[in-house]
């Protein structure tokens, strides 16, 4: 079940979500600017926003510009807190070899996910509870299988 959540806004354009069900509301370019290939630049969408205690949102790139024009997000996702009251400004990259990006004044450059999270806190242990996983990554997925009772100790996986 979704979860609705109030959250303060000051905007020029109030982000807004393209079809029901969807969980990224647009943010637009408050801005012009062309980015030539490989460039990146900052740029403001005119929103701050007062999340409650206890959610977060998730500045996450827009799939059609990343796929038709090769433009993302350089920190994807950027992370706002509930206690940050500035401008969310989008760290955008135009990665095309060959092709400038132009961007105009509400031009949606993003999207904004809200989320309620977590507080952890965090226990200091000698030695982590092994998993099936375990400290397998970074392509392991689909290989042999590692099971782990025990998290090795460093130099101990050679």
């Amino acid at each position: 079940m979704a979860e609705r959540v109030e959250v303060l806004i000051t905007a020029s354009i109030l982000p807004s979500y393209a079809h029901p069900g969807d969980a990224g509301a647009d943010l637009h370019s408050a801005q012009a600017l062309v980015l030539a290939p490989g460039e990146r630049a900052l740029v403001g969408t005119g929103v701050s926003i007062a999340l409650p205690d206890g959610f977060a949102a998730f500045v996450v790139p827009r799939s059609g510009l990343a796929f038709k024009h090769g433009i993302t997000i350089v920190n994807a996702p950027g992370t706002v807190d509930a206690g940050y009251r500035g401008e969310i400004k989008v760290t955008l990259l135009n990665t095309d070899q060959t092709a400038p990006y132009a961007i105009a004044v509400g031009d949606r450059i993003a999207q904004i996910i809200i989320m309620p999270v977590s507080r952890a806190t965090f226990i200091p242990v000698d030695r982590l509870p092994g998993s099936q996983r375990g400290e397998s990554g970074f392509g392991s997925t689909g290989h042999s299988r590692h099971i782990s009772t025990d998290t090795p100790t460093s130099g101990d996986n050679q």
